[in-house]
């Protein structure tokens, strides 16, 4: 009983980690399009907001990675587990991260680019969205696991598009940008679009140990 126990609070625990990375993807969602239309207070509020969560599931990612060497019945798969862990920090580092970076260099963004940014940062969460409850899949029903991950490669070439776009129009629609300027709008794409990348590596990894779990 004592070992169930430890096992469902493992599982909620987990729950509980992606349900944190799923607010952070709609904090920095939001945060993006306060940054974009100037809205400084809602754009700070959004910045505290995920230092929280950021906080929050640092905290519950070290409990849960502690908690798998405990469980005997994950040996097989806890290697496999800590690299799924690995990846999806690398993603709540790279919204945290891109977040403040707006903060940090107020990059000045041309209003006409607003619609671009807004789309690139659309389908880039919306890539991580998708992993999130294929990740959750995992521990449930694994054999879901492979129907669920596949919006996540759609998403991801939908942002790298849009990314392209941003660039291509940067460099060869806008000549009166300082090449400073140019590099530093490529700089802040890459960062939104390295989301979406973030998803399709979670992606993959969670196609591997689906696979696994049904031989």
């Amino acid at each position: 009983m004592f070992g169930r126990k430890k096992a469902n609070k493992l599982i909620e625990d987990i729950d509980r980690y992606f349900d944190l990375m799923d607010q952070a993807v709609l904090v920095f969602k939001e945060g993006v399009r306060n940054f974009l239309y100037s809205n400084t207070d809602e754009f700070n509020e959004k910045l505290m907001r995920m230092t929280a969560i950021d906080s929050e599931s640092g905290v519950l990612r070290r409990e849960i990675e502690n908690a798998l060497y405990t469980q005997t019945a994950l040996v097989r798969s806890r290697a496999d587990i800590m690299r799924l862990f690995e990846k999806t920090r690398n993603i709540t580092d790279t919204l945290c991260d891109s977040l403040f970076q707006f903060e940090i260099e107020t990059p000045f963004i041309p209003s006409e680019l607003n619609p671009e940014f807004m789309k690139l940062t659309e389908f880039s969460t919306l890539a991580v969205e998708a992993v999130i409850p294929s990740a959750k899949a995992y521990f449930k029903a694994p054999e879901t696991v492979p129907d669920k991950i596949s919006r996540a490669y759609f998403y991801e070439k939908e942002a790298v598009k849009y990314s392209q776009t941003i660039k291509r129009t940067v460099f060869h629609n806008m000549p009166s940008l300082k090449l400073s300027e140019k590099f530093h709008l490529r700089y802040f794409a890459l960062h939104i679009e390295n989301l979406a990348k973030g998803a399709e590596n979670v992606a993959d990894q969670l196609a591997v140990m689906a696979i696994r779990r049904t031989l």
